[in-house]
């Protein structure tokens, strides 16, 4: 295969970017190569925001022709969750042709060598930053977000995410070298000597399969460790948001071809309506990595089952917030409204529980009452949500209908401290917005805790009135350890609860946030210097992004003869 793109070259184009990857996840300092403002598009080769949206829009009602070997239908159905059919069909895939297709690229793919891959999966996300306008209307309108989230979520940050990956998956390639000279000596005798060779091999072929919600976001992590490591990629999107991921695929098999390497490394699994081939594919003996974002059940399945494949998972959580005292009750409510309705709390990290001593908490403003907090709070989200149009650019739009269900059933579940309201959106009048819910439980009561103790996923959190400091840490830890917990937050002046909170969540595995006032929340997480998840709680049995996330998608295979 002719390459248009040598390895020399592409190495002169991206090195100096990796080596920054590199450094700024030994230092966990803020980097990123991807701007967040939309103005900043336009030049070198990249779309501003009119190109962009004209290229969503003549995608709209489109064939997205891949050109992969297998295809035996043309299958499609989303529906944006603003209303917009959107009319793009994939090809359907004959996995009996496709996966041995993409398995055929893989030796050459091998023997490129750490280097050449990571840089070629620069040059991947790149092109897909080039397109960020036009990605962010792709996420958009199949996650619900509101535009400016989709822009930086879905761009962005997506692109730090998996340029996060190729620097964790080079490190760890590297660790040991390509060559070693062994001599032992033996006395009087001549010495034993040997050449060695080090390759990391990859596992086979990687299935991703995509998510609803953060379809870039949380698909990119995986996808660009499976890659940078020497496995080929098939791509299975969420069925509701089926673009991003598509058009992620469409650029990787491009740059793959230019680069000379099969571009049948990276292909699209898309699905018929109800077809539901994920258990299918996940059960393929080709299949030997697999990363899931989505719920508990079909996660617990794809652990259980999917013994073939190494799998990482990110399922379903119960966040927590323990709100003991604050010296700035003010920033403490501001930035507690803005994490319960962004993206009207359509997040794996958005906080469900706020655990709220009943005797009342410490503030700068004086003692407050377990009712006088949560009724502050909701005045709070009242007043952030109080402007339709700020709403709207807060809160976008419910991705599907179950969320849209467990909002409604939540104020049956106890006494309603803010009431979630309808709110419409002159752009998009099919468009389903909810504010928040907030509902007050006890618990100390049985039968409250069957609602604090399970995840619902969406705009609605409890605030749970426990006896004291210490009830509320041991609560947090039991909830963590049975019911997992992407993000932990706690308010408090006093050192003693601080030490217990952060000893619960060291060992329960879960991300503390403390004391946050400012315009960082907690469920916010930064490339190259936060970790999504821990791996180490029933939330997720991975973390994004770590050693551990890319370094058994691989292994070191040693050749050793006589010197």
């Amino acid at each position: 295969m002719t390459a248009a793109l040598s390895a020399h070259e592409l190495i002169a184009r991206h090195r100096s970017t990796l080596d920054q990857a590199l450094e700024a996840i030994r230092t966990r300092a803020y980097w990123s190569p991807h701007p967040e403002h939309p103005k900043a598009y336009g030049e070198n080769g990249s779309l501003d925001a009119a190109a962009g949206k004209a290229a969503f829009d003549a995608l709209l009602g489109s064939r997205l022709d891949l050109g992969q070997p297998g295809t035996d239908d043309w299958v499609g159905g989303e529906t944006s969750p603003y209303g917009v059919d959107l009319g793009v069909t994939y090809p359907h895939a004959d996995l009996d042709v496709l996966l041995p297709a993409m398995k055929a690229g893989q030796r050459a793919w091998r023997d490129a060598g750490a280097e050449q891959r990571a840089v070629v999966c620069l040059e991947i996300l790149k092109r897909i930053s080039d397109r960020t306008h036009e990605f962010a209307h792709a996420v958009m309108h199949t996650s619900g977000q509101a535009f400016m989230m989709a822009f930086q979520a879905g761009g962005p940050h997506a692109q730090d995410r998996g340029l996060e990956a190729v620097a964790y998956a080079y490190v760890e390639q590297v660790r040991t070298p390509d060559n070693a000279e062994w001599t032992k000596p033996q006395g009087k005798r001549d010495p034993l000597a040997m050449s060695k060779q080090f390759t990391p091999v990859p596992r086979g072929i990687a299935l991703l399969i995509g998510c609803n919600t953060f379809p870039t976001w949380n698909g990119y992590p995986g996808l660009f460790a499976s890659l940078a490591t020497g496995n080929a990629v098939l791509v299975k999107p969420h069925p509701r948001a089926v673009l991003p991921l598509a058009l992620t695929v469409q650029v990787a098999r491009e740059v793959l071809a230019e680069s000379g390497f099969d571009p049948n490394l990276v292909a699209l699994a898309a699905e018929r309506p109800g077809e539901g081939i994920a258990k299918t594919l996940a059960l393929r003996p080709e299949i030997r990595i697999i990363d899931y974002t989505g719920s508990t059940e079909f996660g617990d399945w794809l652990e259980a089952n999917a013994r073939q494949a190494q799998v990482y998972t990110e399922k379903a959580g119960v966040n927590t917030v323990v709100v003991h005292s604050t010296s700035d009750y003010k920033g403490m409510l501001s930035n507690l409204a803005f994490s319960l309705s962004l993206y009207s709390g359509q997040m794996c990290t958005t906080p469900q529980n706020l655990l709220v001593p009943r005797e009342g908490i410490t503030t700068d403003q004086g003692p407050k009452s377990y009712d006088e907090v949560v009724a502050d709070l909701a005045r709070s989200v009242d007043g952030l949500l109080g402007d339709d149009a700020r709403a709207n650019a807060l809160l976008g739009a419910i991705v599907n209908p179950d969320v849209k269900a467990r909002l409604e059933a939540a104020s049956g579940l106890g006494e309603v401290a803010l009431a979630s309201r309808e709110i419409t959106n002159p752009d998009f009048p099919g468009a389903v917005v909810r504010t928040p819910v907030i509902v007050k439980l006890d618990g100390a009561k049985p039968d409250d805790e069957a609602a604090y103790m399970s995840e619902c996923f969406g705009p609605v959190s409890f605030a749970v009135a426990v006896d004291s400091a210490s009830d509320a840490v041991e609560l947090l830890r039991r909830t963590v350890r049975e019911k997992g917990a992407m993000t932990v937050g706690a308010y408090t002046t006093d050192p003693e609860v601080e030490q217990d909170v952060q000893e619960a969540c060291l060992e329960e595995a879960a991300q503390l946030s403390l004391n946050l006032t400012g315009g960082v929340y907690v469920n916010q997480t930064a490339a190259f210097s936060d970790f999504h998840g821990s791996g180490g709680n029933p939330a997720a049995s991975a973390a994004l992004c770590d050693g551990a996330f890319v370094a058994n998608r691989f292994r070191v295979v040693e050749v050793r003869r006589d010197a």
